[in-house]
């Protein structure tokens, strides 16, 4: 897996190009193409959560941020909500992986546990490399 994501290819194309891609039309057009980050989520998920319902077209109204509302849609998208459903225990995805296989821990920069500090760098440099001039940072 590792060598695939350093050169870039994945099983459904190329890699850095799909985020280059995206990255480039949410710049050119923010209201077709929302370009979050999962360590944005992670540390703000109420204003992320808020931010796609704007983005959608029918954001919150007070009394539904009052009811706890957006509260209950976090708990329902929750990575224990979702790793504890049914559809996500069993089966397999396009690819042979089982669907149990899609989450871990959900924690920024777990990373660091299940690659060495080589591939980390190496990571680190073909991001730079292949991200450079774009404006899109991780």
């Amino acid at each position: 897996m590792f060598e695939s994501l350093w050169s870039g290819v994945g099983f459904f194309g190329p890699f850095w190009d799909h985020i280059l891609s995206y990255w480039k039309v949410s710049l050119e057009n923010p209201k077709h193409v929302l370009f979050m980050r999962y360590d944005e989520m992670k540390t703000d998920p109420t204003g992320q959560l808020m931010k796609i319902a704007e983005f959608l077209g029918c954001p919150f109204s007070g009394e539904e941020e009052k009811n706890g509302s957006v509260e209950k849609i976090l708990e329902m998208c929750s990575l224990p909500n979702l790793i504890s459903l049914e559809v996500n225990k069993t089966g397999t995805s396009i690819n042979g992986m089982d669907y149990k296989n899609h989450f871990r821990k959900g924690i920024v920069g777990d990373w660091k546990n299940h690659l060495t500090p080589e591939m980390g760098n190496k990571i680190d440099m073909i991001m730079e490399e292949r991200l450079k001039d774009s404006g899109l940072k991780f």
